[in-house]
């Protein structure tokens, strides 16, 4: 049976190719067109003829067949369409659209096709008197998922539906493939992620994911310009990847004939020019994380790194509620979100609490009333598992943050106050140096982003950074490394900053509803399929 339907798909392939052969044979290779004047899309096309057909019928009283039988009310209904189309066909709107032909029923000397583009379909009534026996010959042969630019005017049929009469029917480019069958789609997971162009042909809900993750960045940026941030580009190839806990992936430099890491975070660099005086500093890119993959991590994914000089993390707080605010304002229309059957409220107003508060309400153990050897008893008496080399105070209350809190964090909240043991650049809090000025947003149980009040101390960091260094010779490949550029900078002063890390990939997810981060990646990491 398998082995039947191979051979029937074959047949269509060649089929098809037979079919290009005999269009290049007559001159008329598809392949050999350069360009398409295209002046509208479908969606357009739609909109601008509502808004003609308005204008022009605006005085024409709508149809009263009250007191008609059906046979007198069929014939009222037909005087009256022919009435209005011939109104709106004196007045004709001409477009010419291109895009992917997904369906074709063939009348005798007149045919109806669906063309597929940016915007959506739209149906097209193609008749041979009308582009020519030739041309229509050629369209009768034509396949599902080839590619035309037609020209003609709008017109709504009989049945309501806005459609364009073509006048002319150009064949742009053949399709030696065959679409998934049409009423069932591209269902299988592996393949839409594999063949995402597939995807976006045959799933209008997963083309306007990433339409909106396009303008989910769109609106980062006019936001942050609003806000006088500047944009700029750090090195992805680096001989010491800092700036968060994870392990690199590494290269060789050829003409230097040296290893290089790809890049996990922006931040040492972008804080390079914090103190180089530009003042508020951001950027949108790539970073390399070389970890497992699941739904909420693939290893190359987009982060969003701001600085600004002069504020702290209780500013950074409110700069992320304002952008994502703004965000959801402009691209959704509304600050209410459903993800996942739960629905997000990202208006004003984002509940703030700080690591101890959150830990004594979901955990029951108050860190703060407790000595490092009470704390220890306490995480022991949960049944936690405590790794070696991480039995201090900080260590055991971020512990249970992550066991009991971060699941219970549906809607936006900020969890401020992290411990210095997990917050290696991170600012101290002045009145309690045990604690920095560190927060991270969490939605739906999630992390959305990472902040602090940028430690500017360099002594303060030179023994942070030992310490990661201390903790990776005892075996830890996540923890950081010494970066002595980095503390140079430092020590020509950098002034109170502060930082901010969104993933927008995350961001993405909640503003679309998608459930695995693999659906707001055009092209997500995949494992081979052998």
């Amino acid at each position: 049976m398998a082995e039947q339907k191979k051979q029937d798909v074959n047949q269509l392939l060649k089929v098809r190719r037979d079919k290009l052969a005999d269009l290049q044979a007559n001159g008329r290779d598809p392949f050999q067109i350069t360009k398409f004047d295209q002046t509208h899309h479908s969606l357009e096309v739609k909109k601008l003829y509502e808004a003609h057909e308005a204008e022009l019928l605006k005085d024409r009283k709508e149809l009263d067949v009250t007191g008609l039988d059906e046979e007198q009310a069929k014939e009222a209904q037909k005087k009256d369409y022919e009435e209005r189309r011939s109104i709106m066909d004196a007045s004709p709107i001409h477009v010419a659209i291109a895009g992917r032909m997904m369906f074709k029923r063939v009348m005798g000397k007149a045919s109806f096709c669906n063309i597929q583009d940016l915007q959506g379909n739209i149906q097209v009534y193609v008749a041979r008197d009308a582009i020519g026996t030739d041309s229509y010959a050629d369209f009768k042969k034509s396949d599902i998922g080839d590619i035309f630019g037609l020209e003609g005017f709008a017109f709504r049929t009989r049945t309501g539906e806005i459609s364009i009469h073509a006048e002319k029917m150009t064949l742009l480019s053949k399709s030696l493939q065959i679409l998934p069958e049409k009423f069932h789609g591209l269902t299988d997971t592996d393949t839409r992620y594999r063949q995402r162009y597939v995807d976006l042909i045959m799933n209008q809900d997963s083309k306007n994911v990433f339409i909106k993750r396009s303008q989910i960045i769109k609106e980062i940026r006019n936001f942050l310009a609003g806000r006088d941030f500047m944009e700029v580009e750090t090195p992805m190839l680096v001989s010491n990847a800092g700036g968060a806990a994870a392990r690199p992936f590494e290269t060789h430099y050829n003409a230097l004939n040296e290893d290089v890491k790809l890049r996990i975070s922006l931040e040492l660099y972008l804080k390079r020019l914090i103190v180089g005086g530009l003042e508020r500093v951001y950027e949108i890119g790539r970073v390399f994380r070389n970890e497992g993959l699941d739904t909420r991590h693939n290893p190359e994914f987009t982060l969003m790194e701001l600085y600004q000089a002069y504020t702290d993390y209780h500013g950074m707080m409110d700069i992320t509620e304002d952008m994502v605010i703004h965000v959801c304002e402009k691209v959704l229309g509304s600050t209410k979100v459903m993800y996942q059957g739960v629905e997000i409220d990202f208006s004003k107003g984002w509940k703030r609490m700080t690591m101890a508060e959150a830990v004594k309400e979901y955990a029951g153990i108050d860190f703060m009333a407790l000595s490092p050897e009470e704390a220890l008893e306490a995480v022991k008496a949960k049944g936690l598992e405590i790794e070696k080399g991480k039995e201090s105070w900080g260590d055991l209350m971020a512990l249970c943050y992550d066991e009991y809190v971060e699941a219970n964090l549906m809607q936006p909240t900020f969890i401020t106050d992290y411990p210095v043991e997990i917050s290696p650049l991170a600012k101290r809090k002045p009145d309690d140096p045990a604690f920095t000025e560190r927060l991270e947003c969490f939605i739906y149980g999630r992390e959305l982003c990472n902040a602090f009040s940028e430690l500017n101390d360099p002594i303060d960091q030179k023994e942070r950074f030992e310490r990661q260094v201390a903790l990776r010779a005892a075996g830890d490949e996540e923890a950081g490394m010494m970066d002595e550029d980095f503390i140079n900078a430092l020590e020509y002063g950098m002034p109170p900053t502060g930082g901010m890390g969104m993933g927008i990939d995350r961001l993405v997810m909640f503003l679309t509803d998608a459930a695995s981060i693999r659906d707001v990646l055009l092209f997500p990491t995949m494992k081979p399929l052998d």
